[in-house]
């Protein structure tokens, strides 16, 4: 086995197809088709299930190219200690919920190692995508948060993926609203004072429950429900509708804009907000770079 291999398998489950891999790999169809073969043979396993429709990763692909994934960041990380600038293009992949300090750690970690070659990923996505990217070893760590409500059944799912969950935090829940809303100049917002108008939430697709919800799931029941996918979206609803949603209370005015603030939101419980990663996963200098650059914009 190689780590030329192990890239091959990884570019061709990421193109979905042979023609294409073999193309941003600059080879043969037929010398990647080799390659492919080979290494599933040296280790006795089935990457990839060919059909009439083409190729699909197997399970055990899926958990062999989380393990070949990690390999090639040590590799890069020993060829950036050893060769300098030279080592190659970095990597770096992280998910996570909808929150403002995830997208500034991000920006902080490309400044210090962008240089002049890195492929990085920032993806806000659903809960469960974000527990199966780390479990798939996709994203190195995940970002999202646990609280009373939902965290037998999140850590229930977290030790079947064999991730461990850090908290970085805890956070008083807060309501987001526009500055010009009814209740902007309440210290304090209740449940009760909020029935009248709509609720802004991150949908979150086939698992869609209250268990894997972003925001704070009362038991209050909320009469206008409006689901949305980008935090875009939900801030221009949240203006121009006098809607509201439910989140940690960190805001950043350069990326949400100063037309939205947080007022803290009584009678619910604390969030702890932190990262997941895999068990079995070395993290990189990478992830300890972003984790620590999450501190800082938490502790501000």
């Amino acid at each position: 086995m190689t780590l030329q291999q192990l890239k091959y398998a990884i570019t061709v489950a990421e193109s979905g197809t042979i023609t294409e891999a073999a193309t941003r790999l600059y080879i043969s169809q037929p010398s990647l088709t080799n390659a492919i073969h080979e290494l599933e043979k040296e280790m006795n396993i089935t990457i990839f299930n060919r059909t009439n429709r083409g190729i699909v990763l197997s399970k055990e692909g899926e958990d062999f190219l989380g393990y070949a994934r990690q390999v090639l960041e040590q590799a890069s990380i020993l060829e950036d200690r050893y060769k300098g600038a030279s080592g190659g293009k970095k990597q770096f992949c992280v998910s996570t919920q909808h929150y403002s300090f995830a997208v500034n750690a991000f920006v902080d970690l490309i400044k210090q190692f962008g240089q002049d070659e890195y492929d990085f990923s920032l993806r806000e996505t659903q809960t469960y995508e974000i527990i199966e990217d780390v479990a798939h070893m996709k994203s190195e760590i995940g970002i999202l948060f646990l609280n009373d409500f939902n965290e037998t059944v999140i850590k229930k799912l977290l030790k079947s993926h064999e991730l461990i969950f850090q908290e970085l935090f805890v956070a008083k829940p807060h309501v987001f609203i526009s500055v010009d809303h009814p209740l902007a100049h309440n210290d304090v917002i209740t449940n009760e004072q909020l029935e009248d108008y709509p609720y802004l939430s991150f949908e979150q697709g086939e698992h869609n429950s209250f268990y894997f919800s972003e925001e704070i799931f009362s038991a209050t029941e909320r009469r206008k429900n409006i689901r949305v996918r980008d935090r875009a979206t939900l801030f221009n609803l949240l203006i121009g509708l006098n809607g509201y949603t439910v989140c940690s209370g960190v805001i950043d005015k350069e990326l949400n804009g100063s037309g939205i603030i947080a007022v803290p939101l009584a009678d619910e419980g604390d969030m702890r907000i932190g990262y997941i990663r895999h068990q079995r996963g070395l993290s990189s200098r990478l992830a300890y770079t972003y984790i620590d650059a999450l501190r800082k914009y938490i502790e501000c």
